[in-house]
């Protein structure tokens, strides 16, 4: 057991019948504590099956699961570790039977198909994309057809984590709409879409997360046999992060408290980043209402340079408009990095942190580099340098298709090379690439290669054996003898029956490209990326197979589908294992929030541009409005320019206050007189820094 404080060791050995809520901020200890509460139930002889830890995404549960997964656990049941979306399946999956009829859905009497983020935009695609093409919906719109499939899918999820009908989410939008006329036109298609996705859902029994959050607490919860059933079979609920959670899923444990021997709720008193998926803080500090005893925790364990809370009570105050204390010390705590152009400030973050770790002696792993966004170009121009440098990085963007990993992009090619009836011929650039990656050569070889033996028109590779001998010395025996292989399994592949996709890559990867001498041989991230698209196309199929679109016809192949949805621009889902299996010694590269989602300190933070607008505005989502579909938005209020800008100092307030909470020395504001799109910026986390540092003077 680590070093706990006496409240702390109070809480955690709690009588086993007490309710307790725990609050504070970030760094006191209060996962710490949830930790240990776990370990103090299983020590105590409470049964493991009778144990439900709650979180609400799966990220958090990490250090839950690190204790779960220790070799010297005690052998007994298993500890329930779920997201409220995943409670909602197993109960779906378990007590169909009883509510499929009720319900509303068509077939009864079949088994519910479970949907991914992925397939669910997969088939809103193929509602949608005939009312724009044939209908002109959505005619106004200039946005990427993805983002206006999961805006309408976003919806739909705010509906059941808000606890409103779906069918009122057109009208709560306009009622709110102040501007132009053409806008209400929008929400009316996008009512219109959503209603059309969850008819469907109910005539093929398709359960996306909202239907299945819907199902839960509308029939589910309601039933007095289900419940029994988890009252009877979860005796003891941890709730980690519960103001990022839902406001349903709030109105859940308020009405399973009474039912518990215990409970222990954590909540984190300055945060509330997911609110715009939905989160509902102040739906989660009313828990504290039903509970026995409510903790407040003030003592930070995070070590922290004393000057580091100066700057953070400064800067709030500073954005929020409060006043700022004088003579506030930010030099120990704060450094700028002041360049013309964004290239320049690139580089010179890269020079900082290579001193960082070189000079001074600071772990990779205690380094973050932050953008309010990070776009594919940011991304490659900060790894491509700390690459050069020999400096270990980690990345996690959520929001980044698999299309967009080499790995993946590698065998995507070499799987439509392998499938000449799909009639996908990749182009000589990615069959480069391909090759390049898949043979672990360098691109020039690779390009040699390709112009050499690639037949795009007649789609076919030719034989390494038919390249004149002074081109093969050029291209290296090793490197043929690689591609002689891989040419030969792809062969042998196209003149048999073909397999499921997932299948397909699986064989391919263990078979060749996993290798010695290949490029997955010994490269994890490139595996971890296989894995995660292999258990997407896993679940595409397990989604499709049993469904009516074209199964009947047949040029209908699976795998084709999947790679058009790729195509398409349609995400992958988020996989746990992509925050699982990275290297931890290493510099994280992310978006500020999916560091704060990450729920741990870092010694030295990299603040990328904190005078662009994306630190404090919201993306422009035109189909959506995560505060207008909030239950605390009152009925009929217009969101006015006033509601924005308070909106977005409350936001930047948060996210500052939070970032520098999880900050144990120094940040570094890295600026760029032209941003990363050639202007000047001048956004309010800029304004608010200038008036800290005017205060000095």
């Amino acid at each position: 057991m680590p070093d706990l404080n006496l409240i702390q060791f109070q809480i955690v050995t709690s009588p086993l019948d007490s309710k307790t809520f725990v609050q504070g901020n970030a760094g006191v200890g209060k996962t710490t504590i949830g930790v240990e509460r776990m370990r103090y139930l299983l020590s105590q002889g409470i049964p493991a099956d009778s144990i439900l830890m709650l979180t609400p995404q799966r990220t958090l549960q990490e250090p839950y699961l690190d204790l779960l997964y220790q070799p010297e656990r005690i052998a007994g049941g298993e500890v329930t570790s779920a997201t409220i979306g995943g409670l909602a399946k197993r109960m779906c999956d378990l007590f169909w039977p009883l509510v499929a009829e009720q319900g509303g859905f068509r077939n009864p009497d079949l088994p519910p198909i479970f949907l991914t983020l992925e397939t669910a935009q997969y088939y809103m695609a193929h509602l949608v994309r005939p009312l724009i093409e044939e209908q002109g919906y959505f005619q106004s719109l200039t946005i990427n057809r993805n983002r206006l499939y999961s805006q309408i899918i976003d919806n739909l999820n705010k509906a059941a984590v808000v606890g409103f009908p779906h069918t009122e989410i057109g009208a709560r939008l306009d009622a709110a709409w102040f501007g132009d006329a053409g806008q209400r036109r929008i929400y009316q298609d996008a009512q219109e879409c959503a209603n059309l996705f969850r008819q469907y859902c109910y005539d093929h029994n398709l359960l996306d997360f909202s239907l299945q959050v819907e199902i839960f607490n509308q029939y589910l919860w309601a039933n007095e046999q289900v419940r029994n059933y988890l009252t009877n079979t979860y005796r003891h609920l941890i709730f980690d992060n519960v103001e990022e959670d839902g406001a349903s899923t709030h109105d859940l444990i308020r009405e399973w408290l009474p039912n518990l021997d215990s409970a222990l709720l954590l909540y984190d008193t300055n945060a509330g980043y997911r609110s715009f998926l939905g989160g509902d803080a102040q739906t989660g500090y009313e828990l504290s209402q039903f509970c026995n005893e409510v903790i407040e925790l003030n003592e930070s364990f995070v070590w922290q340079n004393e000057n580091i809370r100066e700057v953070s009570n400064s800067l709030v105050n500073a954005i929020t408009g409060n006043e700022v204390a004088p003579e506030v010390n930010t030099e120990p705590a704060m450094q700028f990095i002041l360049t013309r152009y964004h290239p320049e400030m690139i580089d010179a973050v890269v020079n900082e942190t290579k001193s960082l770790i070189e000079d001074k002696g600071i772990p990779p792993a205690e380094i973050v580099i932050l953008a309010p966004y990070l776009s594919d170009a940011l991304r490659f121009s900060i790894t491509n340098r700390l690459d050069a440098e020999n400096i270990p990085w980690r990345t996690h963007r959520p929001s980044r298709s698999l299309k967009d990993e080499t790995a993946s992009k590698t065998l995507l090619t070499l799987s439509a090379l392998a499938h000449p009836h799909w009639n996908i011929r990749p182009t000589k650039f990615d069959a480069a690439q391909a090759l390049m990656f898949a043979l672990n050569t360098d691109l020039i070889r690779a390009q040699l290669l390709t112009e050499i033996v690639y037949r795009q028109k007649d789609f076919r590779l030719s034989t390494f054996d038919e390249i004149k001998p002074d081109i093969q010395e050029r291209i290296t025996y090793s490197l043929g003898e690689r591609y002689t292989l891989l040419r030969n399994w792809i062969e042998d592949y196209r003149s048999s029956f073909p397999s499921p996709l997932d299948f397909f890559l699986r064989k391919l990867f263990g078979e060749v490209i996993s290798q010695t001498g290949f490029g997955f041989h010994d490269n994890l991230d490139a595996i971890r990326v296989a894995s995660s698209l292999i258990e997407s196309i896993k679940k595409f199929r397990n989604a499709m197979e049993p469904s009516i679109i074209g199964m009947d016809t047949p040029s209908f192949d699976l795998g084709r589908e999947y790679f058009a949805m790729l195509e398409d621009g349609v995400i992958a889902a988020q996989y746990l294992e992509s925050w699982r299996s990275e290297d931890k010694d290493a510099v994280l590269v992310a978006p500020a929030y999916s560091f704060l989602m990450m729920n741990r300190p870092a010694s030295i933070q990299f603040w990328l541009e904190p005078g662009s607008s994306g630190w404090s505005q919201r993306p422009s989502q035109p189909l959506t409005h995560p505060y207008v579909l909030s239950r605390h938005w009152q009925d009929g209020k217009q969101w006015l320019d006033a509601d924005e800008v308070q909106a977005e100092t409350q936001t930047l307030a948060r996210l500052v206050g939070g970032l520098l909470s999880r900050c144990k020395e120094k940040i570094y504001l890295a600026i760029s007189d032209l941003g990363e799109s050639g202007s000047e910026q001048r956004g309010s986390l800029l304004r608010a820094f200038q008036k800290v540092l005017q205060s000095q003077e």
